[in-house]
């Protein structure tokens, strides 16, 4: 049912506008995996050639070689058109103009490859005719975890109502009806890669920056993000909600940090959840200005860190 409405959403979306063609990066990962195959349900919906689903795979510094491979095999399984375009030089010319060392791995270095991939990908859908399929979930808009107008950036999101727990159950779920044995097997492998955008140069050909080391553990955060929006509780109520839940499986003292991570990132990224590009609502919380959450991006985090500190006392 999930999947069925993002793709009404999006088969919808390529009604009104006309098109026969959409354009979407992919990466390998959990996030493009499933818009990739919401994509395709779509297209099936409106009889459309595949062949109009422009898939495109932009290695650059921290692309691995596993993450690779499952995109090419990914879009040929769904008989999608792929485009492979290497973005190394690209950027590379790009961070000489702005005069930056290429060795400083900042978040210039990551959000330039983020953004010449957006670039790339509007290019190409003016090509073809088509528009851009968004691929973040509402997982990382919750978090700001995007580049502003980078990844953050699309003219549909099939994924922008869909929280990363659930990214992954879909993709199982499309694992387990796969028809096809190199499809589910593809499937199977995306769901044990790492969560990483993969903007740092790995280590011995292995996935070093990975997503859940730096900003906590999905598995929380979605919960947190649950009760803010569906509930409006406050923190130290969701705080002690997520100990009786988590009990077993993170200590008091971890879900307190996150809960903190959640709350900092959560205000202090309002900002490019105030431009999101449309898409479905496929549950009961979603994060758009349009919809469930209307909240000022210069929105002061103090009141509902003071609640937090109270459990300390």
């Amino acid at each position: 049912e999930i999947i069925h409405i993002q793709a009404l959403g999006l088969k919808k979306r390529l009604q009104h506008t006309g098109c026969n063609s959409v354009v979407l990066g992919i990466s390998g990962g959990l996030d493009s995996t499933l818009a990739l195959l919401v994509t395709r349900r779509a297209f099936d919906m409106l009889e459309l050639d595949p062949k109009g689903i422009v898939a495109v795979t932009m290695p650059c510094f921290g692309t691995t070689d596993r993450t690779y491979q499952n995109a090419i095999l990914l879009v040929q399984e769904l008989s999608a058109t792929l485009r492979e375009i290497r973005i190394n030089e690209a950027v590379e010319l790009h961070f000489r103009d702005i005069n930056h060392d290429i060795n400083k791995h900042d978040v210039t270095f990551e959000n330039g490859q983020a953004r010449e991939r957006t670039q790339v990908l509007m290019d190409i859908a003016n090509q073809v005719n088509g528009f851009v399929v968004g691929t973040g979930d509402m997982s990382e808009l919750a978090l700001g975890w995007a580049t502003y107008n980078g990844d953050h950036m699309s003219m549909y999101g099939v994924n922008a109502s869909v929280p990363k727990t659930l990214v992954r159950y879909l993709v199982a779920y499309f694992a387990e009806d796969a028809k096809s044995n190199t499809l589910r097997n593809v499937l199977k492998d995306v769901l044990d890669t790492p969560v990483s955008p993969e903007l740092l140069p790995p280590k011995d050909g292995e996935i070093v920056q990975k997503t859940e080391d730096v900003v906590g553990p999905y598995e929380l955060h979605d919960f947190f993000l649950y009760y803010v929006l569906r509930f409006g509780f406050t923190p130290s109520k969701i705080y002690r909600l997520a100990v009786y839940a988590f009990h077993g499986d993170y200590t008091k003292e971890t879900i307190y940090r996150w809960l903190t991570t959640f709350y900092r990132r959560f205000f202090q990224q309002q900002y490019k959840r105030s431009c999101l590009p449309d898409g479905p609502k496929v549950g009961s919380v979603a994060v758009s200005p349009r919809g469930d959450l209307r909240m000022p991006s210069d929105a002061s985090v103090s009141l509902w860190m003071r609640d937090l500190e109270s459990i300390l006392r």
